[in-house]
């Protein structure tokens, strides 16, 4: 992902409000609360109670994160979550987010999740339903491919 993305450019948006207990000792917010603030744009596409996505006794799991900073987040505000799907694999989706504040991006990250067999521990491939409504959420230069 480019360093400086558009929100516009996300096809799912979400928000959260910046609490003041989530800054630190130079005033800004702590870096750790990106990770959350990803999360949150994170559950919206795997966690929708209308339209599940994990099979049936399957969880999904992060294989890995990896998170720019790229300014600073201030209090008080809010914060926009951008996502997005940028790639689609046999078990395996990888997620590109933005975060912004004030139409200015703050970090970017991209996550590749796996759905779990909760009974085998082990990667299960992703079930019709779920690579339907993940393509419907992808970016638009966004490949498919078949790794795990």
């Amino acid at each position: 992902m480019k360093s400086s993305p558009d929100l516009d450019r996300f096809p799912l948006k979400s928000y959260e409000k910046v609490r003041y207990a989530d800054t630190d000792r130079q005033g800004h917010v702590n870096n750790a609360v990106f990770s959350t603030l990803l999360e949150t744009g994170r559950v919206e596409v795997l966690y929708n109670p209308a339209q599940p996505l994990a099979s049936p006794n399957c969880a999904f799991v992060i294989a890995s994160l990896t998170l720019n900073f790229h300014s600073e987040i201030t209090w008080p505000g809010r914060v926009e979550i951008g996502t997005r799907v940028a790639t689609i694999g046999r078990s395996s989706v990888t997620l590109e987010q933005a975060l912004f504040q004030e139409e200015r991006c703050v970090a970017t990250a991209n996550t590749v999740i796996v759905q779990m067999n909760e009974a085998t521990r082990r990667a299960q491939p992703l079930n019709d339903t779920a690579v339907t409504s993940l393509t419907n959420l992808m970016a638009p230069d966004a490949t498919m491919t078949t790794t795990a």
